[in-house]
């Protein structure tokens, strides 16, 4: 923009929107004097905020030369590590098939009871580089490959069900926002930093997704204990033709669970692989992650009359209005046997699809199905990358007359490389058998344009945060003022402040008092009034949603010599039974004599295991309690475990509990061991997983109070 405008208050949006779109985009245009937005070729571009469609809520057209070079030019701006989701680990599954669905979908790997598909999963963060910490606030990738008998079929999803834009023109200045910034190379791995704040600022339809992505979804325990979504509306189509709409869910048998921030900044100090050796050692052990596979497969009919325009990417429908169908479960059984061949040779594309399975409208997912395809030549070298292992089919036959190019192994015998032919050789088509896309028509004007049915961009933003409990919106408020006091530009910090007013006053409120904004600004313009009318959905909440028990979660037990054999072979017994794990810190990582005498090897050393680690943990230094009670490192482990509302148990630890000046403040989540009794009742305690009571006791931010009406 002109640099002459005069100076407008803090969260104005007067001198940075030139115009909105019929999308409630905010579009800006270049004044006399300013630089000219062009193409490569030098050519002047009218719209960046819009692909070029047939009609509104029509496909994009190939013929978009904009949005193919910006989003080619993006897809090759790093080698060879990924752009987005570096971060990554993977591992072998199968999928078997509970409920066959084949009236609804011809898809292989739903059409008979049963049925196992073998699959390759890559979990990964997006933000990051290959050498970032895990426990960044970040999306998640979830990508699930399934080799099935009609060909590979790729879905490439997220752990958070929408995303920060509507059009997949805006991915490049979305994660070029978010990426370190260009003049100095940092923050890595963060979203708390001007030029993401700014962009998300200018960018209204992100609003919904900043909700998701400031709540504890971003920073899961593990890949274990989060959800996975395929983000988009895509079709089912069965053997006669007939469609239908689907959105897939992966929901975690073993529960959801997040991690606090401040234990997020700590495991990543401790352990920066922390993901990566969860998924690892679980595998290992033998104690196999599962995911059960939820449709919801809704008509024409439904999607006409939805509040919302399902093949919007920023908005999802409400389990409640279309509730899940389970159809099968996921077991990832298998780690891989070398992380490169692998992991980071794998390459998903949302094209991937098979027979049953077909694409909408939805701008974004049009254009990630241009994008993946590029980014893996560009990342892998050759276009036979489908060459490799991990990326190829293992269900069903390949046969074609592709040839050469780097890395071909398998070109075809003899004279014929092409198709028809009069040899009566090789490969044809097969019109009944093979890839058949369900027929819409499409007409519309050829045009850079946006649906209105896509200018809501706050009524489920505020749908979100009103299904979260109390303790639940407290951290979404404490994200947004962490992440924008890390903004130096308080413009930026009062224009986020506008747009939440238009989700919900309190939180607007809440994050300029954090802020210590001397003025609220006005609310952000709004091309379509918040809707209040929408009721809560508990299914948007993971404490409302607490997993059936403490499997497959750690207790930390922080020992010394002399602990209580009988209550150590207990612990070990009930957390066994109910399927969850014991290691014990000790002083010394040659472990401790108990108080038979045998020795009790140590899994940490003191200092190397902290409690942020573990989901609880059990005080038993024996007679070393006195020593303990002045290890720094022994009272960060109590002291954090209690900040963080951890269960905590205990026996002959008073002077450790003293030196933390703990003894006035424990409450109902800290259990005395005295005997087997107190064992049952402890890890009977922890299938809460935190006693959330306690944050209100620790100063700081206290949870929001339910004030808020639907």
């Amino acid at each position: 923009m002109a640099n002459d405008k005069p100076a407008a208050r803090p969260g104005s949006f007067e001198n940075l929107v030139s115009d909105y779109g019929a999308g409630g985009e905010f579009h800006q245009h270049a004044a006399d004097g300013d630089e000219r937005l062009t193409t490569a070729q030098g050519v002047t571009i009218s719209d960046n905020q819009n692909s070029l469609r047939v009609g509104a809520p029509g496909p994009t057209a190939l013929e978009d030369f904009v949005l193919r070079e910006k989003i080619f030019h993006f897809d090759h701006e790093r080698i060879p590590e990924r752009v987005v989701h570096a971060r990554g680990f993977g591992a072998h599954g199968l999928f078997e098939c509970t409920k066959a669905i084949p009236e609804i979908t011809r898809a292989a790997p739903f059409q008979k009871e049963g049925k196992i598909t073998e699959t390759f999963v890559r979990f990964s963060t997006v933000a990051g580089s290959k050498g970032s910490p895990d426990l960044a606030r970040d999306v998640r990738g979830f990508a699930v490959k399934f080799y099935t008998d009609e060909g590979n079929w790729d879905l490439v999803g997220n752990n958070i069900p929408v995303f920060f834009i509507q059009d997949a023109i805006k991915f490049p200045d979305l994660i070029h926002s978010v990426k370190p910034e260009p003049d100095r190379g940092f923050p890595q791995a963060q979203s708390a930093h001007d030029n993401f704040w700014d962009f998300i600022s200018l960018t209204p339809e992100s609003m919904h997704m900043v909700m998701w992505q400031m709540s504890d979804r971003t920073i899961p325990r593990s890949f274990r204990f989060m959800d996975g979504f395929g983000v988009h509306t895509f079709r089912f189509v069965n053997a006669e033709g007939r469609s239908s709409f689907v959105k897939f869910h992966w929901k975690p048998k073993l529960g959801l669970q997040s991690v606090l921030w401040d234990e997020a900044l700590k495991i990543n100090g401790a352990d920066p692989d922390r993901h990566r050796r969860d998924l690892w050692d679980a595998i290992s052990m033998g104690d196999f992650p599962e995911w059960e596979l939820g449709l919801q497969i809704f008509d024409e009919d439904f999607a006409d009359r939805f509040d919302f325009d399902v093949m919007d990417p920023t908005k999802i429908v409400p389990e409640e209005l279309v509730p899940l169908t389970i159809v099968g479960t996921l077991t990832l059984d298998r780690a891989v046997d070398n992380f490169f061949a692998e992991t980071e040779q794998v390459a998903f594309c949302t094209q991937n699809v098979i027979p049953g399975i077909d694409f909408t409208n939805d701008p974004l997912l049009q254009g990630r199905n241009f994008s993946y395809l590029d980014t893996q030549l560009k990342r892998l070298g050759s276009p036979n990358f489908t060459k490799l292992p991990v990326n190829a089919p293992r269900g069903c036959p390949v046969h074609n007359f592709q040839q050469d190019g780097h890395m071909q192994t398998a070109n075809r015998k003899g004279r014929v490389n092409y198709e028809p032919n009069g040899w009566g050789k090789g490969p044809r088509a097969h019109p009944l058998e093979g890839y058949v896309s369900y027929a819409v028509r499409e007409e519309g004007e050829k045009r850079r344009l946006r649906p209105e049915s896509f200018a809501d961009h706050y009524s489920q933003a505020r749908q979100f945060f009103l299904s979260q409990t109390p303790v639940e919106q407290g951290h979404i408020r404490d994200a947004l003022v962490f992440e924008l006091s890390k903004c130096q530009e308080v413009d930026v910090r009062a224009r986020i402040v506008a747009h939440l007013r238009n989700i919900d006053e309190g939180l607007a409120e809440a994050v300029a008092m954090g802020l210590g904004l001397p003025d609220m600004p006005e609310p952000a313009p709004a091309a379509r009034p918040t809707r209040t009318d929408l009721p809560p959905s508990d299914a948007l909440s993971i404490l409302k949603n607490p997993p059936p028990s403490f499997s497959g979660r750690t207790v930390g037990v922080l020992v010394g010599d002399g602990a209580d054999a009988s209550l150590l072979a207990e612990l070990r017994s009930v957390l066994a039974a109910e399927g969850a794990m014991m290691k014990l810190v000790a002083p010394r990582v040659g472990g401790v004599r108990d108080t038979s005498g045998e020795a009790q090897a140590a899994d940490e050393k003191l200092g190397g295991g902290p409690s942020v680690l573990f989901d609880a943990v059990v005080l038993l230094p024996g007679k070393e309690a006195a020593s303990l009670a002045s290890n720094p490192a022994a009272k960060d482990f109590l002291t954090d475990a209690h900040a963080h509302c951890k269960f905590i148990a205990h026996q002959g630890a008073e002077p450790l509990i003293e030196a933390c000046a703990l003894e006035s403040k424990m409450d109902e989540g800290w259990l005395a061991l005295k005997d087997s009794d107190g064992v049952d009742g402890f890890v009977k305690a922890c299938r809460d997983l935190r006693y959330w009571p306690r944050e209100k006791t620790l100063g700081g931010n206290p949870p929001l109070a339910q004030t808020f009406s639907p």
